[in-house]
């Protein structure tokens, strides 16, 4: 359990949207693109993607769908499934930057069913979580926490699944206050824009979860219970995975100079870093190289 059960989370905006087509992808921010070199360096391109596809057939002539997630309206329904534990998340989340960024305006939040199509590319599980600054929106399929599961070992159990939404909400954050035009791809390395971006994002998402749970609905329940131990190390799991250096171990070769995301220990120490000391830390493009992973 990790939402209030009787937290209101009946405002949300998410919506659910599915279509059947081929995977691409550009200018996407986020989890996508660590997850997409994640399945090219695996054992060649040997893993098997397809049972968490939802039944796509790469027909671009199929049609689309959107809807609304009707079904979910309480911490109760966000503990009991994971469209609604994402759903529960932007309700968070767009009140907690509300409170923390003068101006703020809210992202889109789509439920991928399936695959469809976004500014950035198509969106879906082989891709990956991400943000897409072109339409201001963050996209998830759901299965994608089982893709991490079983394919790369990870827990990504209920504060893992907060993390990674929460990770991706930075992105927005990064893009609405210029921390992307000021900070623009300087190439890859462990010290490079890129990885300052993404390590910002996990300690946004990190204080983000520090926070949540003195956050309350209009009844005044909080919306997150507090999390427990097992359940930060299932966040901190999460971060470990998806560390440039864990990725390439798996495929039995490492270079620093080609990271984008950041190592598995940069990835853990900002998240907690974050959760334990709230966002006044977040600045990453302040740190020097030599402190990047120290602090």
């Amino acid at each position: 359990m990790t939402f209030n059960p009787d937290a209101d989370i009946s405002g949300h905006r998410t919506r659910r949207r599915g279509r059947t087509a081929a995977i691409a992808g550009g200018g996407a921010v986020g989890l996508g693109a660590i997850a997409v070199l994640v399945v090219s360096l695996l054992s060649g391109g040997e893993i098997d993607l397809s049972p968490f596809l939802g039944g796509g057939t790469g027909d671009q002539g199929s049609s689309s769908s959107e809807g609304t997630l009707d079904e979910c309206d309480t911490g109760a329904d966000a503990n009991a499934k994971v469209e609604c534990r994402i759903a529960g998340s932007q309700v968070a989340l767009d009140e907690y930057w509300a409170e923390n960024v003068g101006g703020y305006s809210e992202p889109g939040m789509i439920v991928v069913d399936g695959q469809t199509s976004t500014a950035c590319g198509t969106a879906s599980n082989a891709v990956g979580p991400f943000y897409c600054p072109a339409d201001v929106t963050v996209y998830i399929d759901p299965t994608f926490f089982d893709v991490m599961q079983q394919q790369f070992g990870a827990s990504a159990n209920e504060l893992a699944q907060l993390y990674i939404v929460g990770h991706e909400w930075g992105h927005h954050i990064q893009n609405i206050t210029g921390t992307m035009a000021d900070h623009p791809n300087n190439g890859t390395g462990p010290a490079s824009n890129g990885v300052r971006m993404e390590l910002q994002a996990d300690c946004y998402a990190g204080a983000w979860l520090g926070d949540m749970t003195e956050q309350k609905d209009a009844d005044g329940d909080p919306y997150l219970l507090a999390p427990t131990e097992t359940q930060l190390q299932d966040a901190l799991n999460a971060a470990l995975v998806v560390g440039d250096d864990h990725i390439q171990e798996m495929s039995g070769f490492s270079n620093p100079e080609s990271f984008t995301h950041g190592s598995s220990a940069q990835r853990q120490y900002w998240f907690a870093n974050g959760y334990q000391n709230g966002l006044g830390v977040c600045d990453t493009f302040a740190v020097p190289d030599s402190q990047l992973e120290a602090g």
